[in-house]
């Protein structure tokens, strides 16, 4: 039989361009290892931070050196797409953040007709969305913290109003909370709060990343993850749980080698463990989500309250990622992995079609 040949679809115009980096240069791995290697010819396509697709010779250099390509010239045409591109059998976007995992690259290649490894537009948007994802978790009956949704326009209003705002926030939450903007990955933007002069601040700055705003109020828990694989029947994995000794999980702790330590299988109660799978396995039906996820909680030990964070479609997909490692432990190796999820990206193309 014909290999398939899979476009690996990286980079992006996101904060997140350099993990996607490093994802893909995993995944290609993966796929040229072992009984993959004769099942799968991979494509490469990169795109640059403007938004230009280069094609398969310029993002095997992207991938070869791990590198972004730098001092590039203003793009003249963004939507002339690389002659390979039809080639391609399977697409595997591994774009992390926003235009990558928040359904516009999916209703692209939804458009173009062939399968890809992930979520559909509705899952994808849902999942990276904070406040839709938490409103479709509440009408699941999800438990989550408090929260108070915010926009732009409130904290740029009048100096009436945006004291009012932030009264309404400390009587509703409390200290401390986090701020967010709704629809940006990897802790980007995201600030930890204890006093009023904070909040003003934090408000100010999530509302340049963002026009939605979400408040969550804090809470002492451990922090646990669970991955999804699958499609209308998933599976969940072995927990994980991060620890760490920053205020909280941020960018530089995530992406900083010794900063967090992972905990595979996470040290919990089977009776605990059990009900995290079972909504982590709810969480994704509940956003639509398909192939892949990684639905993160909080354990608060003290009450035994589980409480649903949120769900990421597409998340980081190094060797060291905790999606991948909790997979690991569950008896699925990495390069078995990547071979399932092209397999589920198939199976629910099929079904679309019918």
């Amino acid at each position: 039989m014909a290999k398939l040949r899979v476009g690996l679809l990286f980079g992006g115009r996101s904060g997140e361009h350099e993990v996607s980096i490093k994802s893909a240069r995993a995944i290609q791995g993966a796929l040229s290892a072992d009984e993959n290697a004769s099942k799968y010819d991979v494509l490469p396509f990169y795109i640059q931070k403007d938004g230009l697709w280069q094609a398969p010779a310029t993002a095997q250099q992207v991938l070869d050196s791990g590198k972004a390509l730098q001092n590039l010239a203003p793009s003249p045409n963004l939507w002339q797409f690389p002659a390979e591109a039809n080639q391609v059998d399977v697409w595997f976007p591994i774009l992390h953040g926003p235009n990558g995992e928040d359904g516009t690259i999916q209703g692209l290649l939804t458009l173009m007709q062939v399968p890809y490894v992930g979520s559909g537009v509705l899952g994808s948007a849902a999942g990276m969305d904070k406040i839709a994802m938490k409103d479709v978790f509440a009408q699941a009956g999800l438990a989550q913290v408090k929260y108070v949704v915010v926009t732009r326009a409130q904290v740029y209003s009048n100096p009436c109003v945006f004291p009012k705002l932030c009264d309404d926030i400390e009587a509703n939450l409390g200290y401390p909370c986090f701020v967010k903007p709704a629809n940006l990955g990897s802790s980007v933007g995201i600030a930890k709060v204890r006093n009023r002069t904070e909040l003003e601040a934090a408000l100010d700055n999530a509302a340049s990343y963002d026009r939605r705003i979400i408040v969550e109020q804090g809470v002492i828990a451990r922090e646990v993850e669970c991955a999804v694989l699958g499609n209308d029947n998933p599976k969940a994995s072995v927990l994980g749980e991060i620890t760490f000794s920053s205020d909280f999980y941020d960018y530089e702790t995530k992406y900083t080698e010794g900063l967090a330590e992972l905990l595979i299988p996470a040290p919990l109660p089977s009776s605990v463990v059990s009900q995290i799978q079972e909504m982590a396995i709810q969480a994704f039906a509940a956003v639509d989500a398909a192939g892949l996820s990684r639905v993160d909680f909080f354990y608060v030990e003290s009450t035994g309250e589980i409480l649903i964070n949120e769900i990421n479609t597409l998340p980081g997909f190094t060797a060291t990622s905790m999606y991948p490692q909790m997979w690991a432990h569950t008896g699925v190796p990495f390069t078995n992995l990547v071979d399932q999820l092209i397999q589920f990206a198939l199976e629910r193309h099929s079904s679309t079609k019918s």
